[in-house]
């Protein structure tokens, strides 16, 4: 056939989905398969074949495919990364041990703190120093290095982080001890600091390079075997690999900066929100992605999620900042919370009922997929109150056991609370939105923004389940529950350009006269953007440049991050960035001092080639009534109704466009189920999206 075809894929916790698109028509064909942990190109290979003969294509009709892991975080939170080492200059071993000598938590005395990814013994020290401006003080002892490769040989070394103070400034050292190591042990992977995060911030630096360089090994035995399985299925083209900004790269830059993807998955959720609000004309949404182990929310305004410079991994307490390990690398802000489908129900100590964040996963999975799981789950609970159909989930492929879910949650739950199941269920399914909700409301009135004002879009194999209560709860004017919802986030990799960020600390005070110099730095940072998307196959003419820098009162500790004017930077001149600092720093702290001076540190530089159009195919409008969609009727749980209703189930492949009805209704697809209460309004668009708008009694 000659239509071009794209396919996107995404190894989640629970599950892994496949979307293929066929760029000419526009028709989207999607899959959703058990992840298989221990080798996950296998659900790969399974879903691949099965999309290629569900459309009557062979693998050379696949024009691109993209791909989003969590294998990557899953390594650095189970602590499952290759036996890693750190070299440093003289006099900084501990640092990743001293942190930022601020607590978390300024009350506990009992403080945790996550261990540091390499030991001590694993740390070294080398002879050399440079000072902040990149000049050499102590030139480097090459010598020094030798009984440090014996150790390295002898402890199994297989990756090594490189951070020598003000490396950012100048990277030569670590690139002279890169080259010796190179020599002297091929088989280590090196990571330097100079290249994954040239930035200020010693503890930062150091951990995030440490972090890259700890999953390097894993990422890359693991793509290089992901490319062969798909060559295999007859793909010959690139792959790409989604980044945590929402841009995509190709295997070869991933592998050099694994931990760019730390947070790949959920990031092509929030593109795919974005994607779907402008489908339905809203600007300002929550995207609500809610899968197999964790709930994702990101805040969208203005169809731009917002993002961030800065991440943690692997919290001590999931909620407090500054638990974890943080990297430095540019991401789309979500907030994660603990409550998937397969969130396990538990009484506590004090009788108390508690969801998460433990999760029964893909194997065993919660107790009614019958795989040998014995605990109660959110999956579990929803089955119990009538929201899921047992025998069409997945279309029918996992047929659900009630009798289980019931006995699950009546034995861990029910009977210690001196319940009924379904009141225990009920529990369970309100626990949890309990969560998110407070997540939510918090999320967004820290960014300044109104939930009253929004709508929620609403994936993710669990999200249209429970976006009705969050939404309501929240007092939303409604939400959007996509078409291909259960697996909407694998759309979202067919959305996003070839991108980079590339940044670089470069200290002066911002004056006209240092303009010059920022502009050169922008200059090779250009440089370093145009060779990682020409390996994209993006054209220069296609590449659009995003400059930010970090500004801060001269002097001052923190920063503010604002966008540069396009065009050469010394003719905007530096009063025009100064406004543009002031303007900010008076809108996010009510006031501004515009008398004082202020000083540049870091320049951020994103390389974007052009986005894809994704046009979906439009459905008729058809003659039929609402009524025609109707496959049946079962009791579903509506505590404003006083429990148990008899509720209509209705065909989402036998919506048309135009259709409306009201709630409550539950509308089933094959990857993901709506639950829609009372007081609502369902309307259905040319896409097939079910647009739900909330009635609220004045």
């Amino acid at each position: 056939s000659s239509s071009l075809r794209r396919i996107g894929f995404d190894i989640g916790g629970t599950f892994t989905d496949f979307v293929l698109i066929d760029s000419t028509t526009g028709r989207v064909a999607t899959h959703k398969t058990l992840t298989t942990p221990e080798a996950p190109a296998l659900a790969v290979m399974e879903g691949w074949r099965h999309l290629l003969i569900a459309t009557g294509a062979r693998g050379d009709d696949v024009e691109t495919a993209i791909h989003a892991t969590t294998l990557i975080t899953n390594a650095l939170l189970e602590g499952k990364g290759a036996a890693t080492a750190l070299i440093t200059t003289r006099g900084f071993r501990d640092i990743l041990e001293l942190r930022r000598e601020m607590r978390y938590d300024i009350y506990d005395l009992q403080i945790t703190l996550p261990p540091p990814l390499v030991p001590r013994r694993h740390r070294y020290e080398v002879d050399e120093r440079l000072d902040a401006r990149g000049e050499v003080v102590v030139p480097l002892d090459e010598a020094g290095l030798e009984p440090i490769a014996v150790e390295l040989e002898r402890a199994g070394i297989e990756a090594c982080a490189v951070v020598l103070l003000h490396a950012f400034t100048n990277g030569a050292h670590e690139r002279r001890i890169r080259a010796w190591l190179a020599e002297r042990l091929p088989g280590v992977v090196v990571s330097l600091s100079s290249e994954v995060a040239p930035e200020i911030r010693e503890f930062e630096r150091t951990s995030t390079t440490v972090a890259n360089a700890y999953v390097q090994p894993l990422t890359s035995r693991y793509l290089e075997h992901l490319q062969a399985e798909v060559a295999e299925a007859g793909f010959a083209k690139r792959l790409y690999l989604m980044l945590s900004n929402g841009g995509i790269t190709t295997v070869d830059t991933a592998v050099r900066f694994p931990i760019r993807m730390v947070e790949s998955g959920p990031a092509a959720g929030a593109l795919a929100a974005v994607y779907y609000a402008g489908l339905v004309g809203e600007r300002d949404v929550v995207s609500f992605d809610m899968g197999g182990t964790t709930a994702k929310l990101c805040l969208i305004r203005d169809l731009q999620p917002q993002k961030s410079t800065m991440f943690e991994i692997g919290r001590v307490h999931r909620f407090k900042r500054g638990s974890g390990h943080p990297v430095l690398v540019p991401v789309v802000e979500l907030i994660e919370i603990g409550a998937g489908g397969g969130s396990i129900a538990r009484v506590d100590g004090l009788g108390l009922l508690k969801v998460g964040p433990a999760s029964a996963g893909a194997s065993p999975g919660p107790a009614c997929y019958g795989q040998g799981g014995l605990q109660p789950t959110v999956t579990d609970a929803d089955l119990v109150l009538g929201y899921l159909n047992p025998d069409y989930f997945l279309g029918g492929r996992l047929r659900l056991d009630v009798d289980a879910a019931s006995a699950a949650i009546e034995r861990d739950v029910a009977r210690p609370l001196g319940m009924t199941v379904a009141q225990a269920a009920h529990g369970i399914y309100q626990v949890v939105n309990e969560s998110m909700i407070s997540a939510t409301r918090v999320h967004v009135a820290e960014r300044n923004a109104d939930a009253r004002r929004m709508k929620l879009v609403a994936f993710g194999g669990a999200g249209a389940v429970h976006a009705h209560r969050i939404a309501r709860e929240l007092k939303m004017q409604g939400y959007v529950c996509p078409a291909s919802a259960g697996v909407a986030s694998a759309l979202g990799f067919l959305t996003a350009p070839a991108s980079f960020e590339f940044s670089r600390t470069h200290l002066v005070e911002l004056t006209d006269a240092t303009l010059p110099g920022l502009e050169r730095v922008f200059g090779e940072l250009a440089v370093e953007g145009a060779a990682v998307l020409a390996g994209s196959g993006v054209r220069p003419d296609q590449m659009r440049h995003e400059r930010r820098a970090e500004v801060r009162h001269s002097g001052q500790g923190h920063v503010i991050e604002i966008a540069l004017p396009s065009g050469p930077l010394p003719e905007a001149g530096a009063e025009r960035i100064r406004t543009a600092f002031f303007e900010h720093y008076a809108r996010v702290y009510g006031h501004a001092h515009p008398h004082l001076a202020l000083e540049i540190t870091t320049c951020r530089l994103a390389v974007v080639g052009p986005r894809p159009t994704v046009e979906l195919e439009r459905s008729p409008a058809s003659d039929a009534t609402p009524e025609s969609a109707i496959k049946g009727h079962r009791p579903a749980y509506f505590a404003e109704l006083g429990g148990f209703v008899d509720t209509p189930v209705v065909d989402r492949y036998r919506l048309a466009a135009g259709m409306r009805f009201e709630g409550p209704a539950i509308v089933e697809q094959v990857d993901s189920t709506a639950v829609v209460g009372p007081n609502s309004t369902v309307e259905v668009d040319a896409y097939q999206n079910l647009i739900v708008t909330l009635r609220y009694d004045a």
